[in-house]
């Protein structure tokens, strides 16, 4: 199996920034994120440390449980991609 292209990974791990801020701003564990989300406390960590690529669903899931659109999840996740790259 081929390594993932560089700007995959970053943006796998932009998008789990994202959504680890976004959780606590709420104050909340990866456990209640779990729990809101319908999701494993342990892949919630996978997600936030850009270890998995989050499917559709996953996103559908988390932006719920977070009170946003799914696109606005991921627009969160790409100004984060958007500012790591700028600084660089």
């Amino acid at each position: 199996m081929k390594p993932a292209p560089a700007i995959a990974c970053a943006l796998v791990r932009s998008f789990g920034q994202g959504v680890r801020q976004l959780r606590e701003a709420r104050g909340w564990s990866q456990e209640r994120l779990a729990e809101q989300s319908n999701l494993n406390r342990s892949y919630i960590g996978e997600v936030e440390r850009g270890s998995v690529i989050a499917s559709l669903l996953t996103v559908e899931k988390l932006a719920a449980a977070l009170d946003i659109s799914p696109a606005a999840l991921l627009r969160h996740g790409e100004a984060l991609y958007d500012a790591n790259h700028a600084a660089a």
